[in-house]
């Protein structure tokens, strides 16, 4: 008999539609990929050659627990230069990506009953793992018109004693939007621990994305190598962390994931310190996308109040057309083969929604549109159901 935890936890409904697509894919249907959220370009060559190398020197056994010292100093090293904050390696954990880093902050974060306090709409994983280590998550709602970003006047009334963190993910999936950093210093003066995604930084077009890290040391950082460099199949993430989680962090680390890959932090290394170029090519690139998306989805009806600048997500008001976001979205699968995200995947706030990623070539974009409004244009049912 599996456990309770196990059977309740939800399905990750963007993986369900990637996997109905497969099917169809299977069948011998064209599908346009944009509701997964990986990036589309090939890993830089001097990140493959890195790795290449390790692997002939012989770099493919375990490494310190907390990750190879090279690394942890170029991580350090990097938020000092993008963020003016100091980082000690020493409070650096890397690992086989960010959802283990994940599972392991809150595991050490919280005790049962203890509560973080997230948006609504959020990453659909966030509160699965919050509730698998036997956490309380507790939803603030934010709205289109702010651009889904928190208002701290909301978020105050929530705070009680069993409060052990705000979770903030600025660019946020789903909806590529970024905290202002007046918003990231009014949480982090709430003096309650803050818990940063920070995933999608160096994925922004307009504007700047600000560390945590800015506002206040009382914070656990989540980052990785998958968004901005596409590496996405490495899985490599890290965690930076208050002096007092790294031993705690280790010792789990030790236990359940031993150390991650070895020469996948020798290329990591190589991202960081020479992969600058190549990152701005991607980002030229994602923005052209982003500009073109927003301006076709806005003519095709659907509503996007404050234009997202940043990551590769578009969270469209689709609620013209109707208010049952996962119908919607297979029904466009099934009919347009296009591939989107129902917004009900990212809480009850983005019911009524679809998330498109533009993580697809600008042809591919260009292409799901054309057959989108097609669609549209042929489902005139979907507009009576509209209240």
């Amino acid at each position: 008999m599996v456990t309770k935890k196990s059977a309740e936890i939800p399905p990750f409904i963007v993986m369900e539609v990637m996997e109905k697509a497969a099917s169809l894919e299977r069948q011998g249907e064209d599908i346009i990929h944009l509701e997964v959220g990986e990036p589309d370009f090939d890993t830089p060559e001097c990140v493959k050659e890195a790795a290449i190398r390790a692997i002939r020197e012989g770099k493919t056994h375990y490494t310190h627990s907390l990750g190879l010292v090279e690394l942890r100093e170029a991580i350090a090293e990097d938020y000092h230069k993008r963020y003016g904050v100091q980082v000690n390696p020493d409070q650096i954990l890397v690992t086989s990506g960010t959802s283990p880093a994940m599972l392991l902050l809150f595991m050490s974060l919280l005790e049962p009953g203890e509560e973080v306090i997230l948006p609504n709409p959020y990453y659909a994983c966030y509160p699965n793992f919050v509730r698998m280590v036997e956490g309380v998550p507790i939803f603030v709602k934010v709205y289109e018109e702010d651009g889904f970003q928190y208002r701290p006047e909301d978020i105050q009334p929530l705070i009680g004693r069993k409060t052990k963190a705000i979770f903030v993910n600025s660019p946020a999936n789903p909806t590529g939007n970024l905290t202002p950093p007046e918003r990231m210093k009014a949480i982090a003066d709430f003096g309650k621990t803050v818990v940063s995604d920070e995933i999608y930084h160096g994925l922004v077009y307009e504007g700047k994305e600000h560390s945590i890290l800015e506002f206040t040391r009382n914070a656990l950082v989540i980052n990785g190598f998958s968004k901005q460099y596409a590496m996405t199949g490495w899985r490599l993430g890290y965690l930076i962390v208050p002096p007092e989680f790294i031993r705690p962090l280790q010792k789990l680390h030790q236990n359940f994931f031993i150390s991650a890959n070895a020469f996948v932090q020798w290329a990591a290394i190589a991202a960081l310190k020479e992969a600058e170029a190549d990152v701005l090519r991607m980002k030229n690139l994602y923005n052209d996308r982003r500009k073109y998306i927003i301006r076709r989805l806005r003519e095709l009806g659907f509503g996007i109040t404050v234009e997202p600048t940043g990551a590769f997500y578009v969270l469209a008001n689709a609620k013209r057309y109707t208010q049952n976001s996962f119908e919607l979205a297979f029904h466009i699968l099934e009919e347009a083969k296009v591939g989107c995200t129902p917004g009900i995947d990212f809480g009850s706030n983005a019911e009524g929604y679809l998330r498109f990623s533009y993580a697809n070539s600008i042809e591919k974009i260009q292409e799901a549109m054309g057959r989108l409004e097609a669609y549209l244009r042929d489902n005139f049912w979907l507009r009576e159901k509209a209240p």
